[in-house]
């Protein structure tokens, strides 16, 4: 049975730096891209980035330049480091699992497998 287990989170200053991990246990077959989203108070949940199983990665326009997704597929683990933190990346980050594509526009309906989240709280 798939599952994924999101660790990392925890409370930074503005300008400061995190690293998310989403660990994977199950096997997993073919296509599939791992994708991170985040959902802060009384907002949407939104994407934040993805990346493929052969390595193809997309990000939010919002974190580009800021936010770098990577794996670790010997350790079946998908990485998210977050530098330059802003307030407004405070938020419950999620990874899920899809095996449509890793878009830009990462939409919900093609992401299953949800963990449980980790908070990330950026605050002076």
């Amino acid at each position: 049975q798939l599952q994924l287990v999101e660790s990392g989170g925890g409370l930074v200053q503005p300008g400061g730096s995190l690293r998310l991990s989403c660990a994977r246990s199950g096997a997993l077959f073919g296509f599939y891209a791992i994708g991170w989203f985040r959902q802060a108070p009384g907002r949407e949940r939104e994407g934040v980035s993805c990346i493929t199983n052969d390595g193809g990665t997309n990000y939010a326009d919002s974190v580009k330049g800021r936010f770098t997704i990577s794996r670790d597929n010997a350790q079946n683990t998908v990485y998210l480091q977050m530098n330059s933190l802003k307030p407004s990346d405070t938020a419950v980050y999620y990874c899920a699992i899809s095996r449509m594509a890793c878009t830009a526009s990462m939409p919900f309906s093609w992401y299953d497998n949800w963990g449980q989240g980790t908070q990330v709280t950026v605050s002076s």
